[in-house]
C-alpha cells in the first residue's frame, strides 16, 4: 500500500516526470511491493530500505546519515491476523523536503498522525510529520503501559489476596496460579515490547535533533527534546513494571511450591498413618490356632477397634503438632 500526503489531486500519480509535486510532504509504505519502492525510489530520489536492512539491531544500522538524509529504523509492535501482539521493523527516511516510512502492520499511531495531517492544515512539512508520528507512538506506549500497570495491579490483588467474588476466594488452587503464571507471562512480553519501542524511539529522536541541526527549527527541535524526556520518564515506568512482573512471578511459584508440598505432605500422612492398621490386620490375620485372641468373646470388634485407633491416633497427633 502506498498512500501519499498532501497530493489531493493525485497528479504524482499520473504523471510521466520523475519529480514529486512540492505539496506531497509525507509517503507512507505499508508492506510495500518491489514496484512500489521502485516507484518512490524514482520519485522522491530516496533509497527505501528493505525489511532486512530495518530490522537490523545495532545501532549503527539503525542510524544512517547519507547528505542531508536520515535513515531511521525502530522497532513498532503491531498486531497481526491472530490477534497476537508482535514487534515488526518501521523505518524512517527524513530529509528536509519529504518524509517517507516504511512498515509492515497497521499501527495505531500511524493512523492518529494520518487523521491529524487531513485536519490540520499546519502540520506542513515532512520532519514535522515525523516529530508528530514519534508524540503518538510515545502516546501510544504511555496508554499501553499504564493498561499493563492496572493488569498487574489486579493481577496482584487476586494472588495475594483471592478474588472477592468466590466465597472461597482465601484457597488458591494450582489450576488458578498456572492460568495467573500464563498471565503473567503475556504481560511481561508486553513490557518487553514497549521497551524495545520506546528505546528505539529515544534513540532516532536524539539522534535527528543532533545530527538535522542544519535544517531543523528550533522548535522541532525543542519537540524531539520533550519526546526524549518522555520516554525517559516511561522508561523508569516499564523498568517498575519489569520487576513487579518478576516479583508476582516468584510469588506465584512459590505458591505453586506450597500447594504441592501440601499434597505430598497430605499423601506422607496418609502412609504414616496406614502403616499401624496394616501391621495389626496382618497379625490377626494369620489366624494361628495358639493365639489367645481366638477364644476371646469380643476378640474381633477389639481388633476392629484397635485398627482404627491406629490410625486415629497418628492423625490427632499430627493435628496437635500443626503439621496438615
Amino acid at each position: 500500500m502506498l498512500t501519499l500526503y498532501r497530493d489531493e489531486d493525485g497528479a504524482v500519480r499520473a504523471s510521466t516526470g520523475l519529480d514529486l509535486p512540492p505539496g506531497v510532504i509525507w509517503i507512507d509504505l505499508l508492506d510495500p511491493t518491489d514496484e512500489e519502492r521502485a516507484f518512490v525510489e524514482s520519485r522522491a530520489r530516496l533509497r527505501t530500505p528493505s525489511r532486512a536492512q530495518l530490522s537490523e539491531i545495532e545501532a549503527s544500522s539503525r542510524l544512517i546519515v547519507e547528505g542531508d538524509v536520515l535513515y531511521l529504523s525502530t522497532p513498532v509492535v503491531g498486531r497481526g491476523s491472530d490477534d497476537e501482539h508482535h514487534v515488526s521493523p518501521a523505518g524512517f527516511v527524513l530529509s528536509p523536503r519529504l518524509l517517507l516510512t516504511i512498515r509492515y502492520d497497521e499501527l495505531a499511531a500511524f493512523d492518529a498522525v494520518t487523521e491529524q495531517i487531513r485536519k490540520d492544515e499546519t502540520l506542513a512539512s515532512g520532519v514535522g510529520v515525523f516529530v508528530a508520528l514519534l508524540e503518538a507512538i510515545v502516546d501510544r506506549g504511555a496508554d499501553v503501559l499504564e493498561h499493563l500497570g492496572a493488569q498487574l495491579e489486579k493481577t496482584s490483588r487476586s494472588v495475594f489476596r483471592g478474588d472477592p467474588s468466590n466465597p472461597r476466594h482465601a484457597v488458591r488452587s494450582t489450576k488458578r496460579l498456572r492460568v495467573t503464571l500464563s498471565h503473567l507471562g503475556a504481560i511481561g512480553e508486553r513490557v518487553s515490547q514497549a521497551r524495545d519501542v520506546l528505546l528505539g524511539v529515544g534513540r532516532i529522536a536524539s539522534f535527528a535533533s543532533d545530527v538535522g541541526n542544519a535544517w531543523i527549527g528550533p522548535e522541532i527541535r525543542v519537540r524531539l527534546g520533550a519526546v526524549t524526556k518522555d520516554i525517559a520518564s516511561l522508561n523508569d515506568y516499564e523498568g517498575h513494571l519489569a520487576n513487579k512482573v518478576q516479583f508476582l512471578l516468584d510469588a506465584v511459584l512459590g505458591f505453586i511450591t506450597i500447594e504441592q508440598n501440601d499434597v505430598f505432605k497430605v499423601l506422607t500422612i496418609a502412609s504414616v498413618a496406614g502403616i499401624p492398621p496394616t501391621v495389626f490386620a496382618g497379625i490377626w490375620g494369620m489366624n494361628f490356632k495358639a493365639m489367645p485372641e481366638l477364644d476371646w468373646r469380643y476378640g474381633y470388634p477389639l481388633a476392629v477397634l484397635a485398627i482404627v485407633l491406629s490410625a486415629v491416633l497418628p492423625l490427632v497427633w499430627f493435628k496437635v503438632r500443626g503439621w496438615f
